[in-house]
């Protein structure tokens, strides 16, 4: 133990639960083989930290610590419950008996059990939403209602999902491993999503007084990272690729008061030629290996942007080329609405809208913002201002982000304030 001021080892602790608390859960999770108890586990520990650490000082090893006060913690509540129900005893003899010493092993030496977990969540026993719901919240902390907000579903039905989830991970004995070589390219395709969303929620936060989230996007990359590292599969490339050349543009998407900067409109003086770099090296390393699929194709895309020092050197008909490689291997709707906004550069304002009018008459983008932001760029490039007035307010009733609803709100003020004259 060291010893420290209060005020410094409460910042300690602070720090520790923001950036350690999700790696040593997925080790307690490892350990208890339960889901609900490394959750109780981890609270206990970093309430037991707050209690001793000021007066006791700083361990040596602060996350090990962690890890093993967790873990003895939940072994005296499972005692503690044995007048309740007898099974309890069993379980608790038998995680006694796993004498780790944690104390003993240098902090970058303790397994990351983050990936083993992140592949336990994607079994393929479970149904690909629930795969994603776990993993999001288990693996990366996300709230009930974050995940929700993801999925276009209500938190209830969400929490529902995640308790089955892990029942069913309980009680068909699902084990918390890192899969046999021949077991990963199954898991793989799920893994991957699971951490784009992640990585999307970082990005453009779904909700709340901050455009991003680098807390959220710094652990997609993370595990990304890892990801590459286990399987360095093309498309494994291609994801990382595409997150760190989104990552590359974050400082200069929100100007110093915090408000939404469009691409076109940014300062790419700021943008960080380091990520861009190791972005641009993975994509020609998965386009060359063969095999690649849609992240590596979008990451291309994001290159292309990179690759122009002003918006008007953008090279539109290499992005919409890519965006038709994109929507033939991977067909949707909003692939569909980012062509026709490229089209719409390239070709100008009136096909583009053509295009975004015809994918909103489908339906299935009604409830999509973006679509009605794009679509009331374009009407506004066309001198439609009216129509324009009406699709932006169909995005603000849609967005739940402050900066993107400061956004809406000053083009729909601009609007407004051309119509009176």
């Amino acid at each position: 133990m060291s010893a420290a001021a209060p005020e410094s080892v409460e910042h300690l602790i602070e720090s520790m639960y923001r950036d350690e608390s999700r790696r040593i859960y997925a080790t307690l999770v490892r350990l208890l083989g339960d889901f609900d108890l490394a959750e109780d586990a981890m609270q206990d520990a970093f309430t037991a930290a707050i209690r001793q650490w000021p007066t006791e000082g700083v361990p040596t090893n602060p996350r090990a610590w962690l890890v093993s006060t967790g873990r003895f913690k939940a072994i005296d509540n499972l005692r503690r419950r044995t007048r309740f129900d007898a099974s309890m005893a069993a379980i608790a003899d038998q995680l006694d008996q796993q004498q780790d010493d944690y104390a003993a092993i240098d902090d970058d030496n303790i397994e990351d059990d983050r990936l083993r977990l992140i592949f336990t969540c994607c079994n393929p026993a479970l149904n690909v939403e629930a795969r994603l719901a776990l993993t999001l919240r288990e693996i990366c902390g996300l709230t009930t209602e974050e995940i929700a907000r993801s999925f276009l579903t209500t938190p209830s039905t969400l929490a529902q999902r995640i308790v089955r989830a892990k029942a069913k991970i309980r009680d068909a004995g699902i084990p918390y491993r890192v899969p046999e070589a021949h077991e990963l390219p199954e898991r793989l395709e799920t893994v991957l999503q699971v951490i784009y969303l992640v990585y999307n929620e970082g990005y453009v936060a779904s909700a709340g007084d901050a455009l991003t989230r680098p807390d959220i996007t710094g652990e997609a990359i993370r595990l990304a990272r890892l990801l590459h590292q286990l399987l360095p599969e093309p498309e494994v490339k291609g994801l990382l690729a595409l997150m760190l050349l989104h990552e590359s543009r974050r400082a200069a998407r929100t100007s110093p008061d915090g408000d939404l900067v469009l691409l076109e409109n940014q300062d790419r003086s700021l943008w960080k030629r380091n990520l861009i770099d190791e972005g641009r090296r993975l994509i020609v390393e998965a386009l060359g290996a063969g095999g690649f699929g849609p992240y590596s194709v979008q990451a291309a895309i994001s290159a292309v942007h990179a690759d122009a020092a002003t918006w008007e050197e953008t090279d539109w008909r290499e992005i919409v080329a890519l965006y038709d490689v994109l929507l033939t291997a991977q067909p949707s709707p909003v692939v569909a609405l980012n062509r026709a906004a490229a089209i719409a550069f390239r070709d100008g304002p009136e096909t583009g809208l053509a295009l975004i009018d015809g994918i909103l008459s489908d339906g299935d983008l009604t409830g999509y913002a973006p679509a009605h932001n794009a679509r009331a760029d374009l009407l506004i490039r066309l001198g439609r201002d009216s129509e324009a007035l009406e699709a932006y307010a169909l995005a603000f009733d849609m967005t739940r982000q402050e900066p993107e609803r400061r956004f809406i709100q000053g083009r729909m003020d601009e609007i407004r304030v051309r119509l009176a004259r």
